[in-house]
């Protein structure tokens, strides 16, 4: 396993790191979750991420269970979590208007809610799921550097903020001489590029923002198991049933984004073939080669899943200058950088 820092931090996270996205606490069961986390953990992963939404907070207690049933010293554990849609906190739906959301209030407390399903005390890194453009950015702000005095995190991050979003939060941040969010994590992969590989540039060089991105293989679309344009039988996105996946299983046959993207995954099959690795080995293999990021994260519901994930660390070499040339002339969607005024 590579580790790499987490931006401009002393923390070390696994370059390959496993979330519980739709997977832990809903579509996987938990025998099969603390097999995929021991599985993960086993192979030198060290960076575990999930979130207060996901499957309404189950996965959160899914992943305390596993850190307990093995017993693993804390110290080697990165744990993160994200606060944004609490609402299965409340009591209802119409009562969850406090629950949702990057209030002081709801940061607070629910965070404090994520921590005991986690059965943890603190996790390594809080995220704010989105943001929350009805709450002054200083009071987010503020909210996330109290968790962290009161040692119920050691950093804050984003997840899918623009990048004037995190410019102005750094900027809030250095006013008050608080701690800025230290890492964001977006969706990137090769077919979607555009925040990781041009919006974020300015972010990497002014405050050495790290990266952990999710769906580096594109929710499967880059492994080729789609490549036919149907659906397998025994896929996530055949078997899931949360709202995310039933939304995309029900706009397959008809998505032009998808249909596009399947083709380029069909395109990339070749090379793969000629490289003797597997599409999803190639997809993770491009990924990590970016060094701005400093972990990819996976999803699986088997344990070979995460065993054949981590075999792309194999297979960066042959990622050569010509590859990465075959490569883009297959997805052509490279962005273009705007000429710097200064350097």
């Amino acid at each position: 396993m590579e580790y790499r820092s987490l931006g401009r931090t002393g923390l070390k996270v696994s370059v390959i790191s496993l979330g519980g996205w739709v997977t832990y606490g809903g579509h996987v069961g938990n025998e099969s979750a603390f097999e995929c986390m021991k599985t993960a953990y086993d192979a030198g992963i060290n960076f575990f991420d999930t979130a207060e939404g996901y499957a309404g907070g189950a996965s959160e207690v899914v992943m305390g269970e596993t850190i307990k049933k093995y017993g693993w010293p804390r110290c080697e554990l990165v744990i993160s979590t994200k606060i944004n849609w609490g609402s299965a906190n409340a009591s209802s739906v119409a009562k969850a208007v406090n629950c949702v959301g990057l209030s002081r209030k709801h940061i607070i407390e629910g965070l404090k809610a994520s921590l005991e399903r986690l059965q943890l005390d603190y996790v390594d890194i809080v995220y704010a799921h989105r943001p929350d453009r009805d709450t002054p950015m200083e009071e987010i702000v503020r909210a996330f550097n109290h968790v962290i005095e009161k040692g119920q995190a050691f950093y804050w991050g984003t997840s899918e903020w623009t990048a004037e979003e995190i410019a102005d939060a750094w900027r809030v941040a250095d006013k008050l001489r608080l701690i800025g969010p230290a890492v964001e994590q977006p969706q990137y992969n090769l077919l979607t590029r555009q925040k990781v590989e041009k919006d974020y540039i300015p972010l990497f060089e002014k405050h050495g923002l790290g990266i952990t991105c999710f769906s580096p293989l594109k929710i499967g679309v880059l492994t080729g198991k789609y490549n036919n344009f149907k659906i397998p039988d025994d896929s996530r996105l055949a078997t899931a049933t949360d709202s995310y996946t039933l939304s995309v299983r029900a706009s397959f046959d008809s998505d032009e984004d998808m249909k596009k993207n399947i083709t380029a995954a069909r395109e990339l099959k070749p090379i793969a073939d000629k490289l003797g690795i597997k599409q999803s080995q190639l997809a993770l293999a491009w990924v990590i080669k970016n060094p701005n990021l400093s972990s990819a994260i996976i999803g699986a519901s088997k344990p070979e899943q995460i065993l054949e994930n981590i075999e792309a660390l194999k297979y960066l070499d042959k990622l050569t200058p010509e590859i990465m040339a075959e490569i883009e002339n297959v997805v052509k969607n490279k962005p273009v950088l705007e000429p710097r005024r200064f350097n």
